[in-house]
């Protein structure tokens, strides 16, 4: 049989790149649409960003560091269906952002409690949790669907998988709809709402795929039947 071939990792340029870029995405993103660099629950916000992803890479490093290889980019065979689905969620996941800074850090439209505020941090620090722990054992954690077979792909049933079938899913859900209300906003549920709602059609077409090209797929989804909420659907 042939070797596995892992995908290859990133050039020191790109690498540089994605690492100041995002920051500065981040933080602009954030700031343009508040109108002030000193909104501080935009810096609030941005520390536990950085705090709790900075946790979950050095994680990953140790336990899984080929994830880093596997998810940065889309390798060939990623279905078309798939990257249509993402030209939605994407944007609308990115717009939560500066749709949360005009509202709450600008024009204040929503008067978000403070309890809710708290839940949207648990809720973000949860899908950070969450997504690394499905990362921590899943090698083929991508970011576009596709069979890998170049890479011997198998089901994995460890770790959040013994629980739901998507794990990766349910903490996007919980980042989404987190990041709105950490940031203080109603109306940046709007875009939540969008990403998520193609988020579960997504589930479901990959869901699909690995049932009919993925061997002992079948078997595992008889064992675990929930494909986003342990006991319930």
């Amino acid at each position: 049989m042939e070797a596995p071939r892992e995908p290859a990792a990133m050039s020191r340029g790109t690498a540089i790149a994605y690492a100041a870029g995002l920051p500065l995405a981040l933080l602009l993103l954030l700031f343009l649409p508040a109108g002030s660099i000193g909104w501080r629950p935009g810096w609030v916000f941005v520390a536990v960003l950085v705090l709790g992803f900075g946790a979950s890479a050095l994680v990953l490093a140790r336990v899984n560091p080929v994830i880093y290889r596997a998810r940065s980019r889309f390798q060939p065979g990623t279905k078309g269906w798939d990257k249509a689905l993402l030209a939605v969620i994407l944007p609308a996941m990115v717009a939560i952002l500066p749709v949360a800074a005009l509202d709450a850090g600008r024009f204040h439209w929503s008067a978000v409690p403070a309890w809710l505020v708290v839940l949207g941090y648990a809720a973000l620090l949860a899908g950070i949790a969450v997504t690394a722990w499905a990362q921590a054992v899943n090698p083929f954690f991508e970011p576009g669907v596709r069979i890998q077979s170049e890479r011997h792909q198998r089901v994995i049933d460890g770790g959040p998988y013994r629980f739901v079938r998507h794990p990766g899913y349910v903490s996007a859900l919980l980042l989404f709809f987190g990041m709105a209300l950490a940031l203080g906003s109603y109306w940046a549920l709007v875009p939540a709402a969008i990403a998520s709602a193609v988020l579960v059609l997504r589930t479901a077409w990959e869901d699909r795929l690995l049932h009919a090209e993925l061997p002992g797929y079948r078997d595992y989804a008889r064992r675990v039947r929930s494909r986003l909420v342990p006991g319930i659907w």
